[in-house]
């Protein structure tokens, strides 16, 4: 199994900085983003980047306008939210747009691998569904 490429993105840097070392010691491979812009401009860059963890409060683009403009321009890419207490209608908005799940801040390591686990089985099952679906076109497309 390749390893799994998540981004992580946060305004706070020394939080950013900690959770990268937290969750590179559990074998992920890590790019950060420390705003909204920056994520979108990093995605372009970094094709194979399978989940982003994305704080809901950012200032400039927020958190929800960025997880709109990730599903429009990658929308395999999965979505974590990462919320603060005031910000969960903005996490249950971006659910509706299409986010895997969101986490209260500070969220609980286990909960969050596990959570990244759920994530990248469901893009793994789609981009085979995705791939199935060309080889019968393709299958069928020699047939005729």
């Amino acid at each position: 199994m390749a390893v799994v490429k998540v981004m992580l993105v946060d305004d706070e840097v020394p939080f950013v900085e900690a959770m990268t070392k937290r969750l590179t010691k559990r074998d992920l491979s890590v790019v950060t983003a420390f705003s909204g812009t920056d994520a979108l401009d990093k995605l372009q860059k970094n094709d194979d980047i399978d989940i982003v963890i994305l704080d809901v409060k950012m200032p400039g683009v927020d958190g929800v306008q960025t997880l709109r403009d990730i599903k429009k321009d990658h929308p395999l890419v999965e979505v974590i939210l990462l919320t603060g207490n005031a910000t969960v209608e903005s996490a249950i908005e971006g659910m509706k747009l299409g986010a895997y799940d969101y986490l209260m801040k500070p969220c609980d390591m286990d909960l969050l691998m596990a959570k990244i686990a759920e994530a990248e089985s469901k893009k793994a099952s789609q981009e085979e569904r995705i791939l199935e679906a060309r080889l019968r076109e393709i299958t069928l497309r020699q047939g005729s």
